[in-house]
């Protein structure tokens, strides 16, 4: 069944391999390779705000309204999830949701520090620097997380959740699913 259309896969993608990228570039003094570094978080700040656009007006799978729960729904997934009875989500579950929700506002945050940084008003200012430096090995972190939230999502359902945001396509619905 497609859940998840090309715009948000090649924006997850596109924005996994900027982050990536920019993250292994961010210590280089070669000239060419700082400004790859800019251009990286020029590349994610783009996708985000594309991202957030086709959050309110993209189809179903694509909405924020559709997979950012509330405390207490994404609460009771958690103790679900502990339990080993957790639902099987067609979407992101409820935790996943608000991962998306961490992982692009920290990786907005990082690409705006980044951007920050290099203006004449705020070029060497070591805050600005420690906190874009911060949000950039968080944001790491955060997507390590992810991943490991995923292979152990896709261990649990028997569901390949990377192939499927490849793809688009999930096992259709089973009792119990929740679309």
């Amino acid at each position: 069944m497609k859940i998840w259309d090309r715009f948000v896969r090649v924006a997850h993608w596109s924005l996994a391999a900027s982050v990536l990228a920019a993250w292994i570039t961010a210590e280089s003094k070669l000239k060419s390779v700082e400004r790859l570094h800019e251009w990286l978080g020029y590349v994610a700040l783009a996708v985000i705000g594309l991202r957030f656009a086709w959050g309110w007006i993209g189809p179903r799978y694509a909405r924020f309204g559709q997979f950012v729960a509330a405390p207490l729904r994404v609460l009771a997934y958690a103790k679900a999830l502990l339990r080993g009875v957790e639902p099987r989500y067609l979407g992101h579950n409820p935790l996943g949701g608000w991962m998306i929700v961490a992982l692009l506002a920290t990786a907005a945050l990082a690409s705006l520090t980044g951007w920050l940084s290099v203006t004449d008003r705020f070029w060497g200012v070591e805050w600005l620097q420690e906190a874009h430096e911060l949000l950039g090995n968080g944001l790491i972190a955060l997507a390590a997380f992810h991943v490991a939230g995923v292979v152990y999502t896709s261990w649990r359902q028997r569901e390949n959740l990377a192939a499927a945001m490849v793809s688009g396509v999930k096992r259709p619905p089973e009792p119990g699913d929740v679309a």
